[in-house]
């Protein structure tokens, strides 16, 4: 079975870090997030993935051909002009052949499990199958209507009526089934394939219970760096054996001063943090300076700006 990676979005809501950086290369605990998507796959068992890439599509290219991902084989689709997750995936057509695929997008932390997955999908019978989550901030992030053990609305753009506490995670499988339905121009995958696989045989789903996290927002970005629960942590152990790198706080590659002082904040590569600094809840990405004596709470830091992470607002400062 292959997978198909979307990795081409332009990152808006994550600016300014993806004016100079893709969002899949955005590193949660010094780890690009692209690459736990990666790791969740070849530990699936999925060992052929395509990823697709627009923004800054040159630096994900080099970043992935830099690493040892041993064990995948990666082929990238450009496209020099964006397609969205509909048209991206249509192009891919002929890539993906004629079995069934798992589709994930690159801004997600998870441990869903996609052996299981896999199973249930095969068991329904239906030409796809959602991994949907379950939290109470559904209704602001766009639920999911469900019926009868299908999926059958989103966000009632349907007008079914349906409500429920459940959001879809960015991951699916779907059969060759859904490209009937798709148009190779810029579209959406939602109003497109999954609205055409309902009216067609039904669209299922799969309830992901477990760690899920989307990182596609400054406020949840900054909450994956400074709150990784325990599930976050047992990532670690496997994804090193699988690649040779884990999820960590603090850069090897960092100079910090023996007497700054540091409480949940993660520090990138080639950072340099000086004598007397104080940093709290924040993340410093990888060439930031931090000047002697200065107090950092609740931000992150790039090389060219300051984003205080405030609740329930964020509030931006140039540096």
């Amino acid at each position: 079975m292959k997978a198909f990676v979307l990795a081409a979005g332009l990152g808006t809501r994550l600016a300014p870090l993806t004016d100079h950086t893709p969002k899949p290369l955005i590193p949660v605990l010094n780890i690009p997030s692209l690459f736990y998507t990666f790791f969740l796959l070849k530990q699936a068992g999925i060992r052929e993935i395509i990823c697709n890439i627009h923004h800054h599509g040159n630096a994900i290219r080099r970043s992935i051909e830099s690493r040892e991902l041993s064990g995948l084989n990666i082929t990238f689709s450009e496209e020099p002009v964006i397609l969205g997750t509909g048209g991206g995936l249509k192009k891919c057509e002929t890539l993906l052949g004629d079995d069934d695929f798992i589709l994930v997008n690159s801004d997600i932390i998870t441990d869903i499990d996609f052996n299981a997955l896999v199973q249930q999908h095969l068991a329904s019978g239906c030409g796809g199958t959602l991994v949907l989550f379950n939290t109470p901030e559904a209704a602001t992030i766009g639920y999911v209507g469900v019926e009868n053990g299908l999926v059958k609305d989103f966000r009632n753009l349907r007008n079914t009526g349906l409500l429920s506490s459940f959001i879809y995670t960015g991951a699916a499988i779907l059969s060759p089934k859904i490209f009937r339905f798709m148009k190779a121009e810029f579209s959406g995958i939602v109003d497109t394939g999954f609205t055409g696989l309902i009216d067609n045989g039904g669209l299922s789903f799969f309830q992901h219970d477990g760690l899920w996290m989307d990182i596609g927002t400054m406020q949840n970005y900054w909450f994956a760096n400074i709150n990784p629960n325990s599930r976050m942590n047992a990532l670690a152990k496997p994804m090193h054996l699988a690649f040779g790198f884990s999820p960590h706080s603090l850069s090897p590659d960092a100079c910090i001063s023996p007497d700054a002082t540091l409480s949940r904040s993660v520090i990138g590569a080639g950072c340099s943090i000086g004598a007397g600094c104080t940093i709290i809840n924040s993340v410093i990405l990888p060439g930031a300076t931090i000047k002697p004596g200065s107090t950092i709470v609740n931000a992150i830091i790039d090389t060219d700006t300051i984003t205080i992470m405030e609740e329930p607002k964020q509030k931006r400062k140039q540096r």
